[in-house]
């Protein structure tokens, strides 16, 4: 008896705990299957053949069934189910694997939720075992503000792509045309050639106008400011462990605690 809430905590803990072996593959695991749906679906937006598409349209199928089994498994192992119902990926998830379970109903406009699973990326990059990759942190936030860029330009992407491509597909004729619309209006260059006729689409075109202005001067100075952080640093290099950026007043390694070396003759001068 006492042994089965210890095993949904262990199932649970692999769920949300990204800095052990296990939870960290799986996780990585989940999002390769992620991205896997996403390219399944930014092929079929294209000009493909009855035999792939159906092989994609199995394939896709399959994922879903992977993702139902993934969040059946994580409701199960959840310590508050209630919070994990309310939960924001945990609603995302949900709404993603509806079609599963509506057949014969036209719900190709949900698949655009699973763009969203994007964002996961961002949590895995916080992650111990990321970052070991890397050895300087700095590189790790490089990482998170290119993430947050990349994840939300491809889930407007998705969304503007499955509202307008039904009634404007000459113009929003496959994702590229969609990618292509977004970088446009987010970075407010807007060209014209391409404009979205539904009212959902010119809702979603001024969201993500008001994200281009917001979201990406804030990255951008992110970056900026990291990039000079950076810059400050005194170009130290730890003989034990190779990490060669430390601070400017640093003698002792932030990583292993080993003394640190100049690695420029010209600033023992």
């Amino acid at each position: 008896m006492d042994s089965q809430p210890n095993y949904r905590e262990k199932i649970g803990g692999y769920f949300e705990e990204v800095n052990t072996p296990i939870g960290f593959g799986i996780n990585l695991a989940i999002l390769a299957l992620s991205i896997l749906s996403l390219i399944i679906f930014v092929i079929q937006t294209y000009s493909i053949t009855p035999q792939l598409r159906k092989i994609l349209n199995y394939l896709d199928e399959f994922v879903l069934i992977l993702f139902a089994i993934e969040y059946s498994l994580r409701f199960w192992s959840a310590k508050s189910r209630l919070k994990f119902i309310v939960d924001f990926f945990s609603i995302i998830d949900l709404i993603s694997i509806i079609p599963l379970f509506l057949w014969g109903i036209n719900v190709r406009f949900f698949r655009i939720f699973r763009w969203f699973r994007l964002l996961k990326l961002i949590r895995l990059s916080n992650s111990d075992l990321f970052a070991v990759k890397f050895k300087v942190k700095d590189q790790v936030i490089f990482i998170r503000i290119y993430l947050v860029l990349f994840s939300t330009l491809f889930i407007y992407s998705g969304l503007i792509y499955q509202i307008e491509n039904p009634n404007n597909p000459e113009l929003f004729d496959n994702f590229f045309d969609a990618l292509y619309y977004c970088v446009v209006t987010m970075t407010t260059v807007g060209f014209g050639d391409i404009l979205p006729f539904s009212p959902m689409g010119r809702l979603i075109t001024i969201f993500m106008i008001l994200t281009g202005i917001v979201l990406i001067p804030w990255q951008v100075g992110d970056l900026v400011k990291q990039l000079l952080k950076t810059t400050n640093n005194s170009p130290k290099g730890c003989p034990d462990c190779d990490l060669a950026i430390h601070d400017i007043d640093a003698v002792y390694c932030k990583a292993c605690g080993g003394k640190l070396k100049l690695l420029s003759s010209r600033l023992e001068t």
